[in-house]
């Protein structure tokens, strides 16, 4: 069985998309609006790069900056139209004020998604308790990634984490799959992998000019050869 782990890159647009297949990704995380860390892309700029590229596409729902759920109703109405254009799997993930898991919010959506795949993103990187947001959650159908970086602040504060809970794979809660991103740089690879993560998450380090730049196909690349 191959081990070849995952390189997933976020892509705003078709071209983003075609040149990060073009370097070698996996998977693409559609979004929207990276001053807001990434909203919900329309429907129009799904279509386009289904049509574009032929790896699978996760689509964020998500309405504002934060991890507030904002307007649930608005997120379902997105939901329904991107399943409607062919969308099958989305990521997603809120939190109360407490830093709780939204459940209301999430179990709406997963609901409205029925049985498609799902990343809950890094707001689990701002839960009051990773552990209890884990166990939470660790029903609901179609959640099969954790996209995270261990912290708040990034890889570097959150390793430690990252490589325990790693080692709890397959505990209740632990099953879904860790997807390392957020401050991911090259020289992180080899301590992950070692401890048996195989899925890998790029926005920033995809574009060595910056976020007003497209995808350096060269770039994601780079990432696919260290993966290898």
């Amino acid at each position: 069985m191959s081990n070849r782990a995952l390189l997933e890159v976020i892509a705003l647009d078709v071209e983003d998309a075609v040149a990060a297949q073009a370097g070698g990704a996996d998977r693409l995380e559609l979004v929207t609006d990276m001053a807001a860390d990434g909203l919900t892309p329309p429907r129009e700029t799904f279509a386009a790069i289904r049509a574009a590229v032929d790896i699978p596409l996760r689509v964020m729902l998500r309405s504002a900056d934060g991890f507030a759920s904002g307007d649930v109703e608005a997120l379902l109405e997105d939901a329904r139209a991107l399943r409607a254009e062919g969308a099958q799997e989305f990521v997603l993930g809120f939190l109360n004020a407490d830093g709780s898991p939204d459940l209301k919010a999430v179990e709406a959506l997963v609901a409205e998604l029925d049985g498609c795949r799902w990343t809950f993103h890094r707001a689990i990187d701002r839960a009051a308790d990773r552990d209890g947001l884990r166990k939470a959650l660790a029903d609901l159908p179609g959640l099969d990634t954790y996209l995270t970086a261990g912290a708040a602040d990034g890889v570097d504060a959150g390793m430690a984490t990252l490589l325990a809970e790693a080692a709890r794979s397959g505990e209740q809660g632990y099953g879904p799959r860790i997807l390392v991103g957020g401050g991911l740089g090259l020289h992180h690879l080899p301590e992950l992998r070692a401890a048996g993560v195989d899925a890998f998450h790029i926005g920033g380090a995809a574009r060595p000019d910056g976020w007003s730049a497209p995808v350096d196909p060269a770039a994601v690349a780079a990432w696919r050869e260290a993966l290898a």
